[in-house]
């Protein structure tokens, strides 16, 4: 690998920033080499290979208690939980550019792992086999035609008629024909009724009916573990039966649970100083972060607004004291919805990534390679981590058994 291979290599897991650092250049610097505009020193390559490759670690393909794909991965949130388990990831899918370059910085897979874009160009047959499928796949409108009509056009029922167009339909097929032990999808809460509740009817129906597999449900809200009300729907789905029980989840009561002082920076120079959203020697959150006061005065005027409407709409401004509202993909725009208080003399703030990442359940060595607007769409699309990570530690003594429970095994899917 020529030099500037290994500092393609090295900007795939790591931003622009941090590879400068580690060569003891600028970041333009490093872009320029990047984009060919000029030829990096002879002795750029050994420093990449000395500073930078030995921090990934040992490629992962080590044995492992049982294996599972990561489909709509994002950020890897749901791998961090079943890696715990003793599982290792073999396949994973994901189509957008920056949230692979997050997921590759953070995990470091052997020759045997493939990753894959866009599932739905990938066909079922080419997915390596698994114990366990994870997917957190978004919810698109599902179009359920009566069976009849379909068979009068000459066209396809069961699953792939009803979810046919939707990103559930890829979930399905390779379900269909891997025939995982075991599965776990999460969706937002608000899948359950989305159109009457005919969608959630859809999906189990098709997990269920034609799938074969043992299925399932429950909402779980995020603030069990952490400082956040984020309610999201949990599919877990066996194809034998087993003992599976959500009455052995270990949740946290809420009165007991995390406040945002537990994930606020705490600017008293603990924090390690390297991180860009920190300044000064007792690393002060940034003032970049500080609401303008056009923005904060067009906040309050639009709460205002709505508020004598007798609407709900406005802004989330919070203390170290508080749980969060839930964070969303489109906190870039204003941060709205969670609004750090600085006192009555400053106007509020928005979280850093890091906070962010605390926020959703990732430890602090947890790499952020992309730029805020980037980081903010994927924590806010990301799962809550130890709300995975328990449902994991329930699923894992079913998924390594041997044998499951007998005289109940599921009917395999036509």
């Amino acid at each position: 690998m020529d030099t500037h291979a290994l500092i393609d290599y090295a900007l795939q897991r790591y931003s622009p920033r941090e590879v400068a650092m580690a060569l003891g250049v600028d970041a333009r610097t490093v872009r320029r080499w990047h984009t060919r505009e000029s030829d990096p020193p002879p002795y750029v390559s050994d420093a990449i290979r000395q500073r930078l490759l030995p921090l990934q670690g040992l490629e992962n393909d080590a044995p492992a208690d049982f294996t599972f794909i990561d489909l709509f991965a994002g950020i890897g949130g749901m791998r961090i939980a079943f890696e715990k388990q003793g599982g290792r990831c073999v396949f994973t899918s994901e189509w957008d550019a920056y949230a692979r370059k997050t997921y590759a910085a953070n995990f470091h897979d052997g020759p045997n792992h493939v990753f894959a874009g866009d599932i739905t160009t990938v066909h079922e047959k080419d997915v390596p086999d698994h114990d366990v499928l994870l997917a957190g796949f978004p919810c698109q409108p599902f179009s359920i035609a009566g069976v009849s009509k379909k068979n009068a056009l000459g066209r396809p029922h069961g699953f792939a008629d009803k979810t046919q167009g939707t990103l559930f339909f890829d979930v399905a097929r390779i379900i269909a024909e891997k025939r995982p032990k075991a599965f776990l999808l999460e969706n937002v809460k608000n899948l359950v009724s989305h159109d009457k509740g005919r969608t959630f009817a859809t999906i189990t129906d098709v997990l269920r009916n034609e799938l074969g597999y043992h299925v399932m449900t429950k909402v779980i809200n995020g603030k069990h573990f952490v400082p956040q009300h984020r309610e999201r729907i949990i599919i877990v789905g066996f194809r034998d039966y087993v003992g599976f029980d959500w009455n052995d989840l270990k949740l946290p009561d809420f009165e007991a649970a995390p406040k945002l002082s537990s994930i606020l920076h705490k600017q008293d120079g603990t924090d390690p100083s390297e991180w860009n959203f920190l300044e000064g020697a007792n690393g002060r959150v940034s003032a970049a972060y500080t609401l303008s006061d056009k923005l904060w005065a067009y906040l309050q005027n639009y709460a205002t607004k709505h508020r004598e409407k007798g609407n709900g709409f406005g802004f989330g401004l919070v203390t170290a004291k508080d749980t969060a509202r839930t964070l969303s993909a489109r906190y870039y725009k204003d941060g709205s919805e969670i609004l750090i208080s600085q006192g009555s003399k400053k106007n509020p703030r928005r979280l850093t990534p890091r906070e962010c990442a605390r926020l959703m359940g990732f430890d602090d060595s947890f790499r952020i390679p992309v730029s805020d607007t980037r980081s903010y769409k994927q924590f806010g699309n990301s799962v809550v981590v130890p709300v995975i990570a328990e449902v994991a530690r329930v699923m894992a003594p079913f998924i390594k058994a041997e044998s499951t429970v007998p005289g109940k095994r599921a009917k395999k899917a036509a």
